[in-house]
């Protein structure tokens, strides 16, 4: 390397090193840069936690409250108020779409007064702290294209995750973990709609912006550790001798996914030690776990996922995701929700109250919320104790809080029947522009040019609200 000119050094290692590689070589110079030019503006959150339910919590329990449907309990959801939308076929071909009220109490809370459900105690004490938006709304009717909407701007598979577009625009405040880490914590119906790596993928940018999935059982990343007898000085000389074989096929092929790998494989020699000290939780006090429920010390529950994502938030990760499944209440509602709410309710709570007593909340962005909301008549048998509701696209409620959005906020307004939105529509492509605005970036200037086309993750849509912007 000390035969080898700093302008000759420079020329290759835009199609050379890695970024981790080259940050290490340069004495970290490099580290935490993304593209030139971003930020766009001051921004105010560093990262964003975004607590994804996936399958469709019905806003009807949660966040809207309609009094009205008392009186109309029971009889078929009007034309007028249907409009001949689109149906999933689910339902499509009952005889009759009876309106349910739900079973559930709402009650205001805090200074804002926001509304919120019975089912969500934990919620309700940090509205104060809340954006709350209940006129969230999508053109997907099914689960698959709906939650890749969210993930990736488009309900075709194959585009950049939203982590992936952070990773590649903004770069990581990490020395040693991704910038872009996913979780998963299964409800305990044991169902739930499958979730599948591409949602955090990173599409047509290079793959070292991709989501790093970590597991609840055994290791959490894969392959970390040494095998029996091998040394971490035994691991370092065979990736520098490695990392050198991929140096010439990369000087001779130009392949950005040679430079991938040399990246990769540096960040995992240094999550060989950083992912063991990030899931040790040992030395968390008894204050943690009574703030976050006893949840918290069992790995791969929502609440063990919402205490990693704050130790990552802390350690400079810049896009942290966790799936919650089973949110797909098509029948047993009422004794399904509150079973969903239970298991996220406290621990959800818990992670925005832990980044305000840190001060942490000021430069972080949590997101609550799933792909679409649910039907405000019953899917299937109404019955007296029992009933469900189908996909329903039309509105549905999502929540935000810290870095960037106004707090004590709600946002929005549907109809009687919680079935249309009567002022404030906020699209999918919305909210992701007001997330990037958060992080100081001006969505329609972040682009990655493929196949002819500048793409990004707004596609050709979406205005950031500047009604919850701080």
């Amino acid at each position: 390397m000390t035969e080898l000119t700093r302008r000759h050094f420079f020329g290759r290692s835009a199609l050379g090193l890695g970024i981790p590689a080259l940050a290490s070589l340069l004495g970290g110079e490099l580290h935490g840069e993304g593209l030139a030019g971003l930020p766009h503006h001051a921004p105010k959150a560093k990262r964003v936690i975004y607590l994804f339910q996936s399958g469709g919590p019905s806003q009807i329990e949660l966040f809207d409250p309609k009094p009205r449907l008392k009186e109309f309990a029971g009889t078929d959801l009007p034309d007028s108020i249907r409009r001949g939308q689109r149906l999933t076929g689910m339902s499509a071909t009952q005889l009759s779409f009876p309106v349910v009220p739900s079973k559930f109490d709402f009650k205001q809370h805090g200074q804002s007064g926001a509304w919120v459900s019975e089912l969500l105690p934990h919620t309700a004490r940090i509205a104060d702290r809340l954006t709350l938006i209940r006129s969230m709304h999508t053109e997907a009717i099914n689960h698959d294209p709906a939650v890749t909407l969210f993930m990736t701007g488009s309900q075709i598979a194959g585009r950049p995750s939203m982590g992936a577009w952070l990773a590649y625009g903004l770069g990581s405040e990490s020395k040693d973990l991704p910038g872009f880490v996913v979780m998963i914590s299964p409800g305990q119906g044991g169902g739930g709609q499958p979730l599948y790596d591409r949602l955090w993928g990173s599409g047509f940018l290079p793959t070292r912006y991709q989501g790093v999935k970590f597991r609840s059982v055994g290791d959490p990343v894969l392959y970390l550790k040494n095998p029996e007898g091998f040394s971490a000085e035994a691991r370092r000389d065979y990736l520098d001798a490695l990392g050198a074989m991929n140096q010439l096929k990369l000087d001779e092929y130009g392949d950005p996914e040679i430079q991938t790998r040399i990246a990769q494989y540096e960040m995992a020699f240094k999550m060989q030690t950083s992912v063991p000290e990030l899931t040790d939780i040992s030395k968390e006090p008894a204050r943690t776990f009574e703030l976050y429920g006893e949840d918290a010390r069992k790995p791969g529950t929502f609440a063990g996922n919402c205490l990693l994502a704050r130790r990552l938030a802390e350690r400079g990760v810049r896009f942290i995701q966790l799936f919650h499944r089973d949110w797909d209440h098509h029948g047993g509602l009422p004794k399904g929700i509150p079973t969903r709410a239970k298991e996220t309710d406290q621990a959800s709570a818990a992670l925005v109250t832990d980044l305000a007593e840190r001060g942490m909340l000021d430069d972080t962005l949590v997101v609550w919320g799933g792909e679409f909301g649910r039907t405000v008549y019953c899917q299937g048998r109404l019955t007296a104790t029992d009933y469900g509701r189908d996909h329903h696209p039309r509105c549905f409620s999502v929540w935000m809080a810290g870095g960037g959005v106004k707090p004590g906020l709600t946002v929005g307004e549907t109809d009687d029947y919680s079935y249309n939105i009567v002022r404030d529509p906020v699209h999918v492509h919305d909210l992701h522009a007001t997330i990037l605005h958060c992080l100081g970036v001006e969505h329609t200037k972040l682009t990655f040019k493929f196949q002819g086309r500048h793409f990004r993750l707004t596609d050709v849509h979406g205005n950031a609200v500047k009604a919850i912007l701080a």
